[in-house]
């Protein structure tokens, strides 16, 4: 039997026209989009309105989008050990040089091979094995009123041990890790039993029992609760803001010697960032001109990168020698200055 002349036809046309596109497809690039930029996954311990900013201006300029989670370090570093391999995060941004140490303890995050980091952020802002990198500096430094403590009474952290200052200090309390970060320092370059003394005379000279922030311990300075005490320097910056006639100044300690304790913000790429390459030169940005500025400016710190200046507002703070101990004693000395702060009753 002799079929249709045109189904057969059509038939023919149809494995023509399939055919050509076949190999039409084979000179074309994979739908897939071999040109899509990738997504980095961000853990981040700093606030959203210190982050964004950042992330939004990296991808306006190379098209890479930043997902980023918040939470406190303590639970986002626990959240990386609990995910393993499977975690979604490309890096993990901190404060606190302490608090990157515990990463690189628990095998959290992967050193990097990076000229350009190893040239913005100098040695002492990173860890030993390039696995974490500072990207801002905070000053921890002695804050004082002004209408009841002249700056010619005050000299260094150990001074404040004093019995001159008996019923007039106030400090954050130790529970926090800023104020476990310089006591490390202290114990590093003091010594356990100095620095011990030291921790001890600042709890016999309390005026009242340790506050939860540096904000809440500058109020009760101003209010007169107290007449000095020792904060972080962006804490500062942010009620000067509110009140520019607040009648609180800064003092830098410890010129004579190793200088103001300072400490970082920082991150690192994680072991398991499925977007290692991108994480890098996201950090690399980071650590570049642009973002410094911005970086410090947002949050009134320090640029890490030493060749970017502070904001105007920071630098009318004045200069300083800062103590140039590597921050990552922070972190190893930690335990230590836990265990000493218990000991001498600083709660």
């Amino acid at each position: 039997m002799i079929g249709n002349p045109l189904g057969r036809i059509a038939r023919s046309l149809l494995i023509l026209v399939s055919v050509l596109s076949l190999i039409a497809c084979e000179g074309q690039a994979p739908s897939s989009g071999e040109d899509a930029k990738p997504t980095v996954t961000v853990y981040s311990s700093r606030k959203e309105h210190l982050v964004k900013p950042l992330f939004d201006r990296y991808t306006a300029k190379t098209g890479v989008e930043i997902r980023y989670i918040t939470d406190s370090a303590g639970p986002l570093i626990a959240r990386l050990a609990a995910e393993g391999s499977n975690t979604p995060a490309d890096v993990l941004m901190t404060v606190d040089a302490g608090n990157l140490w515990q990463a690189t303890e628990q095998n959290l995050l992967r050193p990097l091979t990076s000229q350009t980091l190893n040239s913005n952020i100098p040695e002492h802002l990173r860890s030993a094995n390039n696995d974490w990198f500072g990207l801002s500096i905070r000053a921890r430094t002695i804050v004082y009123a002004t209408d009841r403590v002249q700056a010619s009474e005050l000299s260094t952290y150990e001074n404040l041990a004093d019995p001159a200052w008996l019923g007039r200090l106030c400090l954050r309390t130790s529970k926090k890790v800023y104020n476990q970060s310089l006591v490390a320092t202290m114990i590093s370059t003091l010594g356990e039993a100095d620095a011990e003394s030291v921790v001890s005379g600042w709890v016999a000279n309390f005026s009242t029992d340790p506050f939860s922030s540096d904000t809440t311990m500058m109020e009760a300075i101003e209010a007169g609760q107290c007449d000095l005490g020792i904060a972080n320097t962006y804490y500062f910056g942010r009620m000067k803001k509110a009140d520019p006639n607040l009648k609180l100044a800064l003092f830098w300690p410890n010129q004579n010697d190793r200088g103001v304790h300072i400490n970082i913000s920082g991150a690192g790429v994680t072991k398991h960032a499925k977007q290692a390459q991108a994480a890098q030169e996201l950090l690399e940005w980071l650590s570049g001109p642009e973002a410094q500025g911005q970086l410090a400016e947002l949050n009134q710190e320090y640029p890490a990168n030493p060749l970017i200046k502070p904001s105007a507002t920071v630098q009318a703070w004045g200069e300083f020698k800062a103590d140039d101990i590597n921050v990552e004693v922070a972190g190893r000395l930690q335990a230590a200055a836990v265990r000493l702060m218990d000991r001498a009753d600083y709660r």
